[in-house]
């Protein structure tokens, strides 16, 4: 299984990005889906998950801000990001689980005027 994030990039306070994570392999459609983050000189945070069924959980931090989907036809999940601030400059990663975690190369989120 290999994971490709994408969608990072350079945003104002406020601003929103979408971030994509396109997996290859059989396995995309019947494992929950996770974002995660890591911030510099901090360690990785659990930010959202999504179980194939659609069910979704966020950091109490993106609550409300953060939105996470995932199309099983096109093997694919997305974290629309609204209402961004900085401190959620990070790097973010996609990742799914089978007896071993799969981690996406993360992406690059910069929040800043």
């Amino acid at each position: 299984v290999q994971l490709q994030a994408s969608g990072g990039g350079l945003v104002q306070p406020g601003g929103s990005l979408r971030l994509s994570c396109a997996a290859s392999g059989s396995i995309f459609s019947i494992k929950t889906l996770y974002w995660y983050r890591q911030a510099p000189g901090k360690q990785r945070e659990l930010v959202a998950g999504i179980t194939p069924g659609g069910y979704a959980t966020y950091a109490d931090s993106v609550k409300g801000r953060f939105t996470i989907s995932r199309h099983n036809g096109k093997n694919t999940g997305y974290l629309q990001m609204d209402n961004l601030r900085p401190e959620d400059t990070a790097v973010y990663y996609c990742k799914i689980t089978d007896g071993i975690a799969y981690w996406g190369q993360g992406t690059l989120v910069t929040v800043s005027s």
